[in-house]
């Protein structure tokens, strides 16, 4: 499992997407605990699904709520089957039809 950070300046994250198949990055940015104890814009969801394969993918509970917190924070998300971090438009919240970051 990556670790979590909320240092921007870590040498140790990941950016963006690919266009091959690549392990999850080292580290995740998420926003800090103090943050996101301010609330959510929306609710806490921890898995979606990737539109391109189908695949259901799962995220721990700190970067669920970063995304809770603040939709756009992420601008890419990683995919278990196709095993490459994608543009979040391409994937919707499991269950719903609500896109990943809007």
């Amino acid at each position: 499992m990556s670790e979590l950070t909320t240092d921007r300046n870590d040498p140790e994250l990941g950016h963006g997407w690919e266009d091959v198949p690549t392990e999850q990055h080292k580290k995740y940015l998420i926003l800090s605990e103090e943050e996101r104890a301010k609330g959510f814009v929306r609710s806490v969801r921890r898995s979606y699904v990737h539109t391109n394969c189908g695949t259901l993918t799962s995220m721990s509970v700190p970067l669920a709520e970063t995304y809770a917190r603040d939709p756009k924070f992420y601008g890419a998300t990683y995919c278990c089957g196709c095993r490459m971090h994608r543009p979040v438009e391409e994937f919707t919240w499991y269950g719903t039809t609500e896109l990943v970051g809007s």
